[in-house]
């Protein structure tokens, strides 16, 4: 007798076959039996030719403090994700000694928007190493399925100390970094991360450490996984990091390189399409490079109190680090505003925010009749330059204006084509990450919806594949993202004319009650993880954590 059984589904194999009518059986926690089910089951569902899928594997979360106090990681599993890779861009908070433990939390608050009340008042220190903070995640159990990488500037600062955003590294701490790789390895770390990017700043502005390391400390941290035998690379990637040089390293190292964040500027538009185009000739050279996309026009909204949009700009330093009257005084400078409409006249690849004033909208100002229009409209209007329109609104407001900005990805043809390119994979979800600017934890089912279903782009079992058997193979999980017979029972049941990510909510569930965005689910009935149901009709049941602790990779 199987414990479940789902009749009349429209199966993706996660595979990219063609889609077929039949039934699943469900045993134990894994997939028993696929076509036509006859035996008889604990639990039977009609699915009425609803779609049935593997559980989406969202590779690119920052959930790591978050699961300490809220193991159903919320909002992912409700909106169809049964598997989250945490640990990305090298923000992990292991290795970590206590006295560092407040410096990790401030540094956190800065590059991935986190409110460092929060994380004082909910994250769980039961750890120090790597193995420490695997072991604790397995104890207290989670609603989806987590995989780990070992994060680059957790290593460094854990190693390094103070000087980990000073200097590069010396030969004997190369070498201290690196066992600490392979330790994290032997734990059931999934791979090594880290970060180039210019955007990627902790407290006081002062660049994470990760961006101190030279090409001779990347190449040995990262060939360590040859020593390893197994785990991936992950990078998001600046400007100035060659992506002949993440071929070599895919080489030396024998391991998958993933370049993130791949996202079209319209104002650059061909960097990108480079980038995709280098890292499929990488791998036709043997060398596997995949290119971490977003399938989401990247808006993003912002007060001036914390303004991520602007501070990967060089022009933006100035005012990094600087609190209250000596900030306002730098905003108000105005050679400090020629430099960066200097700045924002050469549009970069690598960059949020290449001074597309259409595009920024004031969302909550004092005066309202300012309220859902442009910036650029606001400016001409005013006649004034739209970056001092902008400065001077948040400055007679005390900085609390709110904004809105669609900063990359706005022009979706480009988007369709990036999907369509075979070096390309969808990601960047950032789940758990920027919870008070962005919420793209959706990302799969506004793939299902918005690409396959409204825009045609892709076919709905060639999305399937990129959300679920796609990942699966490029981060070596095993026995998930296939519906196959004994495959684990990762599940997600959809309505394909539905489905879809619903607006964007605030809540105000954090820790002291603090708030993130949230959206809902559109379209999802049911998700399984390893057989068991934690989401009916898009509500998640907060007290079952069926979900596993990954630590053995191909």
């Amino acid at each position: 007798m199987h414990d479940l059984v789902i009749r009349g589904a429209l199966l993706l194999d996660g595979l990219g076959s063609s889609p077929r009518h039949g039934d699943v059986g469900v045993r134990d926690g894994r997939i028993a039996e696929i076509g036509e089910v006859t035996d008889s089951a604990k639990e039977t569902i009609d699915a009425g030719g609803l779609a049935l899928m593997p559980g989406i594997i969202d590779n690119h979360t920052h959930y790591d403090a978050q699961l300490t106090w809220d193991p159903s990681a919320s909002p992912s599993p409700a909106l169809g994700v049964t598997t989250a890779i945490i640990g990305n861009c090298g923000f992990t908070i292991a290795p970590c000694r206590p006295a560092d433990r407040d410096l990790v939390m401030r540094n956190l608050t800065q590059v991935e928007g986190m409110s460092l009340e929060v994380l004082r008042s909910g994250i769980r220190w039961e750890f120090e190493s790597v193995p420490q903070y695997l072991d604790m995640l397995e104890r207290r159990g989670a609603a989806l399925n987590i995989a780990s990488f070992v994060g680059h500037s957790a290593l460094r600062s854990y190693v390094m100390g103070e000087a980990a955003t000073q200097r590069v590294a010396t030969d004997a701490e190369i070498a201290e970094m690196r066992a600490l790789v392979l330790e994290a390895m032997r734990a059931g770390a999934i791979g090594f991360s880290t970060s180039t990017s210019p955007a990627h700043n902790g407290e006081a502005g002062v660049p994470m450490p990760s961006r101190l390391a030279d090409e001779k400390e990347l190449r040995a941290l990262v060939v360590s996984l040859k020593d390893a035998g197994r785990g991936v690379f992950m990078l998001t990637k600046g400007g100035h990091t060659r992506m002949a040089f993440l071929e070599e390293l895919a080489a030396q190292s024998t391991r998958p390189v993933v370049v993130a964040a791949l996202l079209h500027s319209s104002t650059n538009p061909d960097a990108v399409f480079r980038d995709l185009d280098a890292a499929r000739d990488a791998t036709a050279r043997g060398h596997k490079v995949v290119g971490a996309m977003s399938c989401c026009p990247l808006s993003m909204d912002f007060t001036l109190h914390s303004p991520y949009t602007f501070e990967g700009l060089e022009s933006w330093k100035p005012a990094l680090g600087k609190k209250d009257e000596a900030f306002r005084n730098v905003l108000r400078d105005p050679k400090f505003r020629n430099s960066m409409r200097k700045e924002l006249a050469t549009p970069a690849h690598f960059r949020l925010f290449n001074g597309q004033w259409s595009q920024v909208r004031v969302v909550e100002s004092a005066r309202k009749d300012l309220e859902q229009r442009s910036i650029a409209e606001l400016a001409g209007q005013a006649g004034k330059d739209p970056l001092d329109f902008m400065l001077d609104l948040a400055l007679e407001e005390s900085l609390d204006t709110v904004f809105t900005a669609l900063l990359l990805n706005s022009d979706e043809e480009a988007v369709g084509r990036m999907l369509r390119h075979p070096a390309s994979m969808v990601s960047l979800s950032d789940a758990g990450a920027h919870l008070t600017f962005f919420n793209d934890a959706g990302f799969g089912l506004h793939l299902l919806g918005h690409w396959v279903r409204e825009l045609g782009v892709l076919s709905l079992e060639d999305a399937a594949r990129r959300l679920t058997g796609q990942p699966a193979a490029v981060f070596g999980i095993k026995e998930r993202g296939v519906l196959k017979p004994g495959y684990q029972a990762d599940l997600l049941l959809f309505d394909p004319a539905s489905v879809n990510r619903g607006p964007n909510r605030r809540v105000f569930d954090l820790p002291g009650g603090h708030p993130r965005l949230t959206t809902d689910a559109v379209g999802v009935h049911g998700v399984w993880v390893n057989g068991v149901r934690i989401v009916r009709d898009g509500d998640l049941d907060r007290s079952r954590r069926p979900g596993r602790l990954l630590r053995d990779f191909a």
